[in-house]
């Protein structure tokens, strides 16, 4: 375990050494890391070293944060590209999602089936609550009449899902 810890400190140094010198050397490079368009993608960039991170070192629960900052920057990525940031009023409603999808590829590689099937429910939970959220403040558009059928769907797997551990 140690020999992987030590691969992963030798990477992260690495990959953040070639980034900045990258950023220097070259003025595209610096313009598109801090130009206006293009911030959020550092943010993901962090995000995505996480997983190379868990993926060298074997630690399948770094998935989870690195969802969770993935999931923001490109959520930032999508703001700040179409410039709706008012979005912000429901799209928080993502961020148990992005726990979700961490959850789920942690679970997937560490092969964990609660952890799977937790990470099912908080995915889904995450999507009912920014459908109810959106279609409120009106950033579904036409799908926000029809937000109460997941309201429906939910209490109908809650119900199924207390009905099975009941037997």
């Amino acid at each position: 375990m140690r020999t992987r810890s030590s691969l992963a400190s030798a990477f992260v140094l690495i990959a953040i050494g070639a980034w900045f010198l990258s950023v220097e050397l070259f003025p595209q490079v610096k313009t598109f890391a801090y130009g206006r368009e293009t911030w959020p993608l550092p943010i993901i960039g962090i995000g995505v070293l996480l997983v190379s991170i868990g993926l060298i070192t074997w630690v399948p629960g770094l998935f989870i944060p690195a969802a969770i900052v993935s999931g923001i920057g490109g959520l930032l990525y999508w703001q700040n590209a179409t410039g709706n940031w008012e979005s912000w009023a429901y799209a928080w409603a993502l961020i148990p999602g992005f726990v979700g999808v961490g959850m789920l590829l942690s679970g997937l590689l560490g092969r964990e089936r609660r952890t799977v099937t937790a990470a099912g429910w908080m995915i889904f939970i995450s999507i009912v609550l920014f459908a109810i959220f959106g279609s409120f403040l009106g950033g579904l558009g036409l799908f926000s009449q029809y937000w109460p059928v997941l309201v429906i769907l939910l209490g109908v797997m809650l119900l199924a899902k207390g009905l099975f551990r009941w037997r």
